[in-house]
């Protein structure tokens, strides 16, 4: 079955980068989009950024645009979230998520199941 494994989480400064990885396993990881996606409390998930199967293609809320990338390394079946100037309101549990190649950037429809996620706290 689907297994997604984030880790890169931790404590950081503001202004402070970080860099979050999540491994896959149980799918074909080449055939689909991943998404990282984020938790804050007491807020709904939302989409922090996307990459197409052959990373021809990445999307960004605004809210991170500038500030983050993300990348994948098919090979190690891992795709990655490079976070740089961290802000308080970056704080969240993250989790990364496959979708469906067909509904990247529109529905972002989930392929299996989600990973345990990994919390990111930004504060001084």
């Amino acid at each position: 079955q689907v297994q997604l494994v984030e880790s890169g989480g931790g404590l950081v400064q503001p202004g402070g980068s970080l860099t979050l990885s999540c491994e896959a396993s149980g799918f074909t990881f080449s055939r689909y989009c991943m998404t990282w996606r984020r938790q804050a409390p007491g807020k709904e998930r939302e989409l922090v950024a996307g990459i197409t199967e052959w990373s021809q293609r990445t999307t960004y809320a605004e809210s991170v645009k500038g500030r983050f990338t993300i990348f994948r390394d098919n090979a190690k079946s891992t795709v990655y979230l490079q976070m740089n100037n961290l802000k308080p309101e970056d704080t969240a549990v993250y989790y990364c998520v496959a979708v469906y190649p067909s509904t990247y950037g529109s529905s972002w429809s989930v392929f299996g199941s989600w990973g345990q996620g990994t919390q990111v706290t930004v504060s001084s």
